[in-house]
């Protein structure tokens, strides 16, 4: 229980408090303490601290016991997360093992997560891309979902003052399906990938083939340097923490950024049990947390809350954050919270050879991973049997083709030949999922975690819309591939669970009618004014879009919004 006497109560009482120092707790973290704030930013994992905690960030592949492999009893005793393409012995502590948070599968899902300051920041692909009008158009355009109460307009400015802090390489392509943003020179595309590009800019009217946009430092800006990063150096070793900073995380850049104020309060170990309500005053007025070490409940209060834990145990938080007001979970009075919860398609996959540009190989390695195809199906009008669209990535490589046959010097020999393979083209998809009521999460009723806090429940699952788009993606793209004179090409679905996209969203939306969804325009909560919700449990919809840059851009619009009201007396 927590001691009660008023030094300590002062000791634990704050401006704000963020749950949550991921991708978009850091940002927030950035935001209110910019804005003087003092500001308490909870963890539930460890402490990672910018390059002091990377362990194996600049080791070689020899200096690793099982050259970067994981021994097979850690991947049997971890089917989920090593599922995921990261957890390799080089990375795995930044992951949640199987056994050490359970949680119920009511259908299939892969929940992969990372429990340390930081978060999956450390961990993501770092692809970037805005929405579009269309995107925030789409579900009151095709009757699925609610309308987004906002749209690009008023999310465009925030886009850019984010990519201006974050850094993101790419290249002006003026399509209105991808905006632009502040960008920083793109990584270009290799030879075979500007072939592609430069045909089905040919063939097709409405399909682009662009250099992947990315949150790396191609060229840093002085904003960049004060924050102590540099050039990002290719080296593609991302996933172990960067010594650099030269990718966006919230470990390089934002929490040692909001540390730096002097108004921040970081504190590890600490898993949020649930958001006080106060019901005489009709406010959250703080945060019941349970110390991962002690295991000791203790209380800490704040005038404005951001919930940033990621998508599922935010939604968990909400669900679990109980009183007479709200039975069935903080500020849920629609009865939506927990519900809509959708994800991406990566299911899909095609692969295929090239026989042309056999004078080029590439050198070096681009840290963008290739091309980027914005989506171009029921763009500006429904034309398929499927709602909304997908976008693919593109990449092309060759390999080295050293033959191990001979003996001594004829192996030797062999070794050091410098033969080249042909192309090698490959492309995955990147398919929007329509939200879904039956697609939700919840708390179960008899299991617990080893706080005592209920184990969250996961009912999420494809549909006939998914398998249809799907179908269009593979002929799709097998034209594109024909068309283009690739060769042997062959596609192939996988059985993958939803979650490994790792891009779940929803279940706390956002909305004009507060009947039905949980948020506003400003993602604040409709009847708890002062608790905000800035990452991926927001999103009425997903786009195919990867949705990082979109959280990032809602949090600092949402601090900005919180911090005038604050200053009004109005929350």
């Amino acid at each position: 229980m927590a001691n009660l006497n008023i030094d300590s109560v002062k000791d634990r009482t704050f401006d704000a408090i963020v749950i949550g120092s991921g991708m978009s707790g850091g940002w927030a973290a950035k935001e209110l303490t910019d804005k003087g704030l003092k500001t308490l930013i909870l963890e539930r994992g460890r402490d990672v601290k910018h390059i002091k905690d990377y362990p194996t960030t600049n080791m070689y592949p020899w200096e690793f016991e099982h050259r970067g492999e994981l021994p097979v009893a850690i991947k049997e005793a971890n089917p989920i997360v090593n599922r995921c393409y990261a957890f390799g012995e080089d990375a795995a502590h930044f992951f949640v093992k199987d056994n050490d948070h359970p949680y119920v599968q009511e259908k299939p899902f892969d929940w992969i997560r990372g429990y340390q300051v930081g978060g999956k920041s450390l961990l993501w692909a770092r692809q970037t891309q805005r929405w579009s009008e269309f995107d925030f158009e789409g579900p009151a355009r095709d009757g699925f979902a609610v309308d987004w109460p906002i749209r690009y307009k008023d999310i465009a400015p925030w886009y850019s003052y984010v990519e201006k802090f974050a850094g993101i390489s790419g290249n002006m392509d003026g399509l209105a399906e991808l905006p632009d943003g502040e960008f920083l020179p793109a990584f270009p595309l290799n030879a075979v990938e500007t072939y592609f590009s430069n045909h089905v800019k040919s063939k097709y009217s409405n399909r682009h083939v662009i250099s992947a946009r990315c949150a790396h430092l191609s060229k840093p800006n002085q904003i960049h340097l004060d924050q102590g990063r540099v050039q990002c150096q290719e080296r593609i070793l991302c996933q172990r923490g960067c010594p650099f900073g030269g990718y966006f995380s919230a470990n390089a850049s934002t929490i040692p950024w909001a540390l730096k104020s002097g108004h921040a309060t970081l504190r590890p170990f600490s898993v949020v049990q649930e958001i006080i309500y106060d019901e005489k005053k009709g406010k959250a007025s703080g945060v019941r947390i349970i110390d991962t070490n002690t295991k000791e409940a203790i209380e800490y209060y704040a005038d404005i809350i951001f919930v940033n834990a990621a998508a599922l145990n935010t939604n968990l938080v909400l669900l679990n954050s109980t009183s007479h007001r709200f039975p069935n979970g903080l500020g849920n009075d629609s009865g939506v919270l927990g519900k809509y919860v959708a994800f991406h398609n990566y299911s899909a996959h095609i692969g295929a050879e090239y026989d042309g540009e056999k004078e080029w190989t590439t050198d070096g390695r681009n840290p963008a991973g290739g091309g980027y195809i914005p989506r171009f199906r029921n763009v500006y009008k429904q034309e398929t049997n499927f709602l909304r669209g997908y976008a693919s990535g593109f990449s092309a490589y060759r390999y080295q083709q050293r033959p191990w046959d001979g003996v001594g010097a004829g192996l030797k020999d062999n070794l050091v030949k410098d033969n080249l393979s042909g192309w090698k083209v490959g492309s995955h998809m990147m398919g929007e999922t329509i939200p879904k009521e039956t697609n939700y999460v919840a708390l179960d009723k008899t299991l617990k975690d080893q706080w005592g806090i209920p184990q969250l429940k996961i009912s999420v699952d494809y549909d006939d819309n998914d398998e249809k788009m799907k179908k269009d993606y593979v002929e799709q793209l097998t034209e594109m591939f024909t068309s283009a004179g690739f060769t042997n090409i062959k596609a192939s679905t996988d059985n993958r669970a939803p979650g490994l996209d790792i891009h779940e969203m929803g279940g706390a939306r956002m909305g004009n009618d507060p009947k039905t969804s949980v948020l506003n325009k400003w993602n604040q909560m409709h009847a708890v004014k002062n608790v905000f919700v800035t990452d991926g449990a927001c999103m009425t919809s997903t786009s195919c879009q990867n949705p990082s840059l979109t959280y990032m851009a809602f949090t600092a619009r949402a601090a900005d919004y919180a911090v005038s009201e604050m200053k009004k007396g109005n929350i």
